[in-house]
């Protein structure tokens, strides 16, 4: 998981609070993305599709709290992350 803590520092930005609303998106991106892999070899398991679900949902509350709080980093983390802002904003 080297590569993970390298990518960790360039996208905090020496920032090492991981109660800072973007590294909890990041992180939950992460995740997400392991999930998905083990879907796609594991595709009856429910229990991780469940997990899956929780995890998407707690990240767009994320994502909704940060765009209100602050647009900028909002967008930011979108173009960093490569992924979909929400609807409507």
């Amino acid at each position: 998981m080297n590569i993970q803590g390298s990518t960790d520092a360039r996208f905090l930005n020496d920032n090492q609070n991981t109660g800072f609303t973007a590294f909890q998106i990041y992180y939950s991106t992460y995740r997400v993305s392991r999930l998905t892999y083990h879907l796609e070899s594991h595709p009856k398991d429910y229990s991780s599709q469940i997990g899956l679900w929780k995890l998407l949902g707690k990240r767009k509350r994320l994502l909704t709290y940060l765009s209100g709080k602050n647009t900028g980093l909002y967008l930011k983390v979108l173009m960093k992350l490569g992924i979909r802002g929400l609807k409507g904003r």
